[in-house]
């Protein structure tokens, strides 16, 4: 990510690429549309490879357009889902909390994601999502979720798509990571470029 140009306007619109993984059927889509387009979508068939929905919004001021992808969970289109990842300024990690295995595959995602993510990065803008909470067969505590994204110093949001509980805010505190990390990149880019004036050396005397 190297930032067009060496201004940085508070006024031009920042693009953001944000990608949601996470196993099959943990309402990926439906997180999307409900954030996007603020509607419940209960169209069960499976993300093929990655969609992506764009929304603007403000953050501290910057306009900013968020570029989202919505990936397929199944786990035979996982080299493919990945190839998707290159560019991505912020990762959301989703699971079911009716399904453990949704769960434990999440260590899983996380690091097939830092891995093909270059460069690597420990504190890349990432939050995960626990989805579905207006359901009550619910088979992850709150706390072991929690507990899990603590050690890993990763924001936590129980959601529900169904009943829009929580969605808005899990994306627009992904977007703030994001965007205060392109600007941390941007500030060392500049610092850099400035940098880049030939050293003299003084030239050797002979004996």
């Amino acid at each position: 990510l190297v930032p067009q140009g060496l201004s940085m306007d508070a006024s031009k619109k920042v693009d953001l690429k944000i990608i949601i993984i996470g196993a099959l059927g943990v309402g990926k889509t439906s997180l999307l549309h409900q954030y996007v387009h603020k509607t419940f979508y209960e169209d069960y068939r499976t993300t093929l490879g990655a969609s992506i929905l764009t929304k603007v919004l403000a953050v501290d001021n910057t306009p900013l357009k968020l570029q989202i992808w919505d990936t397929g969970g199944q786990e035979r289109f996982r080299s493919m889902v990945s190839t998707f990842y290159k560019g991505s300024d912020g990762c959301m990690l989703a699971f079911d909390v009716t399904d453990r295995e949704s769960f434990e595959a999440l260590d899983n995602w996380r690091d097939d994601f830092l891995e093909k993510v270059i460069p690597r990065e420990q504190d890349f803008p990432m939050v995960v999502l626990g989805n579905k909470i207006d359901l009550c067969d619910r088979q992850v505590p709150k706390e072991i979720a929690s507990a899990w994204c603590k050690e890993k110093d990763i924001p936590y949001f129980e959601v529900s798509a169904k009943n829009n509980i929580n969605v808005a805010e899990a994306f627009e505190t992904l977007a703030k990571q994001a965007l205060t990390t392109y600007k941390g990149i941007f500030e060392s880019y500049l610092t850099d470029s400035i940098k880049l004036t030939p050293n003299h050396k003084p030239k050797k005397s002979c004996c």
